[in-house]
């Protein structure tokens, strides 16, 4: 039996898209197989999927090679239409009905993974972070950010999106900004435009005590970004900090690059062990 169209499948069970859990669905099949095309060759790969909504991307996935996709859904509106649709990939398509704030993602389907997702919006920061501290995991994040929010993942330094969430996950992973979307793409079309991160993990990996101690420098320098690194920095060393890793006390938080605040990091935990 053939599926039935998405449109009126959503029609059938009502679905609309809620505010209050960020979302904005996806439906055009044609933005939905490039964004599953930014996976590479998925021969193999399990795919997490997060907030699938009436599963316009699921279907995309669906109809790559992937052997195994997990669509992890909190909004229960939408479990009676993924369960049609797991019915017609009984052996490749799992429905996790968790809250993925709450999950381990990578704990649900073996090696080697992926996520590739509209994430909702109202979530999309906290969960990316949640996942660059289980990189390791990770082949490939295909990841769909309000516009703004990609830009700050792939920023550079000295520019105004270059930030906290920049250093994370440049730390972390190469990344680039791999699509952008129009509003009217969307159902609800949002206020903002959208794009595509791509984050390719590297092959090491900063150790959890490490991670921690990069959260809490990146937190203190980037919390007040227009002081001097010397007052920003004071709550965790300040300018000893600072001479210990040769950084000019007088430079701003976003003039300093990755590999500058890896140090601070190292320093910082070598510190607290002391």
């Amino acid at each position: 039996m053939s599926l039935p169209s998405l449109k009126d499948t959503i029609q059938v069970h009502g679905l609309d898209a809620k505010k209050s859990l960020g979302q904005h669905f996806l439906l055009d099949p044609g933005i939905c197989a490039r964004i599953v095309s930014l996976g590479g060759d998925l021969t193999g790969r399990s795919v997490v999927e997060i907030g699938p909504g009436p599963g316009g991307l699921t279907r995309a996935l669906l109809d790559s090679p992937a052997a195994r996709v997990d669509a992890v859904e909190i909004d229960e509106r939408a479990w009676p239409l993924l369960d049609e649709l797991a019915e017609h990939y009984p052996d490749r398509l799992h429905i996790v009905r968790q809250d993925a704030l709450k999950l381990d993602a990578a704990s649900l389907a073996p090696a080697p993974r992926q996520i590739i997702a509209n994430l909702p919006y109202n979530v999309a920061t906290p969960l990316l972070v949640g996942w660059l501290k289980q990189a390791a995991s990770w082949e490939r994040l295909s990841l769909m950010f309000q516009l703004e929010v990609a830009e700050r993942i792939c920023a550079d330094p000295d520019t105004s999106a270059y930030g906290r969430l920049a250093v994370l996950a440049q730390w972390c992973a190469s990344c680039s900004v791999a699509l952008r979307i129009p509003p009217g793409a969307f159902s609800p079309p949002p206020k903002v435009h959208s794009a595509v991160a791509v984050l390719i993990p590297h092959a090491e990996q900063p150790e959890p005590n490490l991670f921690r101690a990069m959260e809490r420098v990146t937190a203190a320098a980037f919390g007040q970004r227009r002081k001097m690194l010397r007052s920003s920095l004071k709550s965790i060393g300040g300018e000893a900090l600072l001479e210990e890793a040769g950084i000019e006390p007088t430079r701003r938080a976003e003039t300093l690059t990755v590999a500058e605040f890896a140090r601070l990091a190292e320093l910082h935990l070598a510190r607290s062990r002391s």
